[in-house]
């Protein structure tokens, strides 16, 4: 990571494909959360007298622990599949190995980009599905009411506070990480022949979505303990 060349150009490229071309699937994701995350909890919710906890409701559950598990596992889906076979596909038609006899260090400039894309993008990702998953809850509240939105937007930010921000925040880099360095191993470790790349691909996301689990469960143990 730290050795030249850096591979800046690549770097953007990375950051493009795996941030900018996944925001309409976060998106869709994100609102369909929220709204059906409210819908879900109101009748609780009143049969208790507490629907007036519902946005604040909403906005911890999406942003804790909702969000960033489930657009970790659309990106695992997404992008660590396609890394994954790209780099296979690279690795079984002996791509890389030209690299490698052309002076091209294939570790900087296929695995450094994508990891570091990948851990830069999925939390902005995640930042922009609790954008449009409080929409979606605002959009199923008015469903069943009339709530203004400033009064909406008051409620949840009164019931947030920094330590339910920051690790959340902090688990979805390594998110990310887990995400960019599993499908490029993968790549890299599929075998001769076609059939391999789609069981790096496979495999990728299999591994993956099971490592964002493990990473959330290590997450939440730790923030109980000190938080």
């Amino acid at each position: 990571m730290f050795i030249p060349p850096y591979e800046t150009k690549e770097f953007f490229k990375q950051c493009y494909i795996i941030g900018y071309k996944s925001l309409p699937l976060v998106a869709i994701t994100g609102f369909i959360m929220g709204l059906v995350l409210t819908l879900q909890s109101r009748p609780t919710l009143v049969k208790f007298g507490a629907e007036s906890w519902l946005p604040g409701m909403v906005a911890l559950s999406l942003i804790r622990e909702i969000a960033p598990v489930i657009t970790a596992l659309i990106c695992a889906g997404k992008i660590s599949s396609g890394i994954g076979a790209e780099l296979g596909s690279m690795k079984v038609t002996e791509q890389i190995d030209a690299m490698e006899v052309s002076a091209i260090n294939p570790y900087n400039y296929l695995v450094v980009t994508r990891v570091l894309a990948c851990t830069l993008m999925v939390p902005i990702l995640v930042f922009f599905a609790d954008a449009i998953g409080i929409v979606g809850g605002y959009v199923g509240i008015n469903i069943h009411g009339d709530v203004n939105f400033y009064r909406f937007l008051t409620q949840i930010i009164q019931s947030l506070e920094f330590l339910d921000l920051f690790p959340a925040t902090i688990k979805t880099f390594f998110f990310g990480f887990v995400i960019g360095m599993i499908g490029c191993y993968k790549g890299f470790t599929a075998s001769n022949g076609t059939e391999s790349v789609g069981q790096a691909a496979n495999s990728a996301v299999v591994t993956a979505s099971l490592s964002i689990f493990i990473i959330d469960m290590v997450a939440v143990q730790i923030t109980d303990l000190f938080f």
